[in-house]
């Protein structure tokens, strides 16, 4: 990671702006004096205020991102945090714990929620980039995703659409390298967070392992800001170490 000192944001857009860690971005970004948030849910019903601009977008309906781009383009963020995820779908089917429990449906789902999405996002936005400024493409990840770091197995649907988001930066990383010298493409492990998403798993965790959604917030915003060029293409986590391929 960098030591040296980065100009703050000026705009920036959050994709999943009504989920815990999502909003709890959005709000820090507006602590911080961010001119220009841009707030993104499936619903688009997150409150407008003076610096925060909600808007729409959904997977199922590629057609809303590209009006995403559009409502952006003439003035483009220069921080986008994709903070969207699934891990336990609606209909109640979560993590499978062996091999026999795989479903075609149930994987491509949680495919298209933690990687295919992103994906979709990174398409219309990356070509936004400033080609001299700072810019800054981060996608929450997790740990989980790490092939190398995987000891136990299991969650198969949610560590494959992990490993692909994590691929997917990495390639969203090189590509920006040959035309924008400043701009990074980095995943994020935000810790085991006190939201939704976590919530069927809390019981089981040790004392003190779970975050709060402002602190987890408070902490990828941190690793954001101490990140250079040379970060671009890796998984960091909440700490800022960066997490095994």
């Amino acid at each position: 990671m960098a030591d040296g000192q980065y100009p703050p944001f000026t705009r920036a857009a959050v994709f999943g702006a009504s989920g815990g860690i999502g909003n709890a971005l959005v709000r820090i970004l507006q602590t911080r004096g961010v001119e220009t948030i841009y707030a993104g849910s499936r619903s688009g019903d997150v409150p407008a205020e003076d610096s925060i601009l909600p808007f729409r977008f959904d997977y199922d309906d590629p057609a809303s991102l590209d009006a995403v781009g559009k409502l952006i383009a003439d003035a483009p963020p220069q921080l986008v945090i994709v903070a969207t995820g699934v891990l336990t779908l609606p209909d109640g089917k979560g993590p499978e714990r062996s091999v026999r429990q795989i479903d075609a449906d149930t994987m491509e789902r949680v495919m298209r929620a933690n990687a295919i999405g992103p994906a979709l996002i990174a398409k219309v936005l990356l070509p936004l980039f400033d080609r001299k400024e700072r810019s800054v493409f981060a996608a929450l990840s997790a740990r989980v995703g790490s092939i190398g770091d995987n000891r136990i197995g299991g969650w198969h649907s949610y560590r494959a659409s992990k490993a692909a988001l994590n691929m997917l930066v990495r390639n969203f990383a090189i590509e920006l390298s040959r035309t924008h010298k400043q701009a990074l493409a980095v995943s994020l492990h935000p810790g085991t967070v006190d939201t939704d998403l976590s919530l069927p798993f809390q019981s089981n965790l040790p004392e003190g392992q779970l975050t709060g959604a402002d602190e987890a917030a408070g902490n990828l915003l941190s690793v954001i800001d101490g990140l250079g060029p040379e970060d671009s293409g890796y998984q960091f986590d909440w700490k800022g170490e960066r997490v095994q391929d």
